[in-house]
């Protein structure tokens, strides 16, 4: 083998291993940056093919699909008081490499003590202003809401786009629950209490203002009875004396008659008079005949 062969072997050799360390490709998931001396000089966010000069130069790849950070158990003081124990998770990208590396460094794990700190913060700073009942009812979406609106605008300093912020568990310490539990308890009886006392007085009300109500309907129910009662006394009485003044003889004789029937009508009625007793003449003889009427002049 002569020289010229060993030359180009070599040569090869050498554009091979050149071309090794100068070529580099990107994936769709990735996103890359190209570093010299320790300086960005090339941020590559599109798929493929890509040069860099050999040995000078070296490449920092980054994942740009949604990644997830399950965050430690944090004890966090609500505004009312109440301790809790709050586990999150957190849906992150990086969406911009370069300040992602001035920021945290090349290894992208570094990350996650950084989201921890603010999250934690955030967390802290939120839920220091809502109650356990805020946390456990339908208000809760407007809370996690607020503490992913912070963390958002806090890591986009490092080059991170929050996507979502989750409490994956929150529970209460040991110690607290059933002093919680035993103040629930008497917040939901003291409320019972009211409402009972509230129907109670309602109920009362309703039962006032009904009577109120009958009494005045019997009161004025009993002024008509007595006024049409009295109407009608008057007419009976105007009727009596006109029959009356018409022939006295003959509504003294039917007078007498109606006596007779209230009084022996049912045959229960007893009377103890003499024989001669003027009550009783109409019984012992038929009453004279009545003096027809007059005739009236005007007609």
């Amino acid at each position: 083998m002569n020289r010229i062969t060993v030359a180009g072997i070599a040569l090869l050799v050498v554009l091979a291993v050149i071309a090794n360390g100068s070529l580099f490709t990107v994936s769709q998931t990735e996103q890359a940056l190209v570093v010299q001396f320790g300086k960005v000089v090339r941020v590559i966010e599109n798929p493929g093919l890509h040069a860099k000069w050999p040995i000078a130069q070296n490449v920092i790849v980054l994942d740009k699909r949604l990644l997830a950070a399950d965050l430690p158990g944090e004890e966090v003081i609500l505004g009312d008081q109440t301790r809790m124990n709050i586990d999150t998770f957190t849906v992150f990208r990086i969406s911009d490499p370069l300040r992602f590396y001035q920021a945290i460094g090349p290894v992208s794990q570094n990350i996650h003590g950084r989201l921890d700190s603010v999250v934690t913060a955030s967390l802290k700073r939120v839920l220091g202003n809502n109650t356990l009942l805020d946390v456990l009812s339908a208000d809760r979406d407007r809370i996690m809401s607020a503490i992913e609106t912070q963390v958002n605008t806090e890591m986009r300093a490092f080059g991170v786009s929050v996507a979502d912020v989750r409490i994956r568990r929150a529970d209460l310490p040991q110690e607290n629950t059933d002093a919680i539990l035993s103040r629930m308890k008497s917040e939901r009886q003291r409320k019972a209490a009211q409402a009972r006392a509230e129907g109670a007085e309602a109920s009362q009300k309703i039962k006032a203002d009904a009577e109120r109500e009958r009494t005045v309907l019997l009161a004025e129910a009993k002024a008509t009875a007595d006024n049409l009662r009295g109407e009608g006394e008057g007419q009976a009485t105007t009727i009596y004396a006109k029959a009356f003044g018409q022939d006295p003889g003959f509504f003294s004789i039917w007078r007498t008659y109606q006596g007779y029937r209230d009084i022996f009508d049912t045959g229960a009625g007893r009377l103890v008079l003499s024989p001669d007793n003027d009550y009783l003449k109409y019984l012992q003889a038929a009453p004279p005949q009545p003096n027809p009427p007059s005739p009236d002049p005007s007609r």
